[in-house]
């Protein structure tokens, strides 16, 4: 939050300074009776810096926008693994969940493999949610059937929410990335509309490589 508010602060700078001189500009004007040749080429270059100035702000303002604000995601930090599973899975498992974690915004992992009648929650790492037993609900299944993930930018406007009650109650942004044909990757962010497109397509290709790692353990 510190670093934002000062980024913030940065960008609003050059806007203030601009204004600033501008007003000090026009306020000599007014009181100055006669104005010289030479005054009057430093108002304009005075203005011109002026403007410079406040256009250099804008456009900070543009190409560096308002990050989404962050919030403490609301359950107790766990790590569960299935216990029937094999080892290297285990292993590939706890790789790929701390990669999300640590090089995304992402907060809570969870994996599942099953459909809406029978099924298995591999995995559950990060901030953990209120429930610990994941059932399917039509997001879910719909990524599953489609094939394609589902990215809920803000989840709270969206009324499918309460199905995500495995998550943390204060998730702000979701993934849903399917495993193959029965299985799913579920991601919580503390923060909405902080997924970017690079995330997006690195996340689909960790969730690749469990696919194939989930499907040759249960061959």
């Amino acid at each position: 939050m510190a670093r934002s508010q000062t980024n913030r602060w940065l960008q609003n700078l050059p806007i203030a300074v601009g204004m600033a001189i501008g007003v000090g500009l026009f306020v000599n004007r007014l009181w100055t009776p006669q104005i010289s040749e030479w005054q009057a080429r430093s108002d304009v270059a005075g203005t011109i810096a002026c403007a410079f100035l406040i256009l250099t702000g804008l456009l900070w303002q543009r190409v560096q926008p308002k990050l989404p604000d962050a919030v403490e995601l609301t359950g107790p930090e766990g790590f569960e693994l299935a216990p029937n599973l094999d080892r290297p899975l285990q292993v590939e498992l706890a790789w790929a969940s701390h990669l999300l974690l640590t090089n995304t915004v992402t907060r809570s992992v969870v994996v599942y493999q099953g459909d809406r009648t029978a099924g298995q929650t591999l995995l559950r790492r990060g901030v953990l949610g209120p429930q610990a037993i994941v059932k399917p609900g039509p997001i879910v299944q719909r990524a599953i059937d489609k094939q394609q993930p589902i990215y809920l930018v803000d989840l709270k406007v969206y009324p499918g929410r309460i199905e995500f009650d495995y998550l943390p109650e204060n998730t702000q942004g979701v993934i849903v990335q399917p495993l193959g044909n029965r299985g799913v990757l579920i991601l919580g962010a503390n923060a909405p509309r902080s997924y970017t497109n690079q995330d997006e397509r690195w996340i689909a290709g960790i969730a690749d490589k469990l696919a194939n790692s989930i499907e040759a353990a249960t061959l």
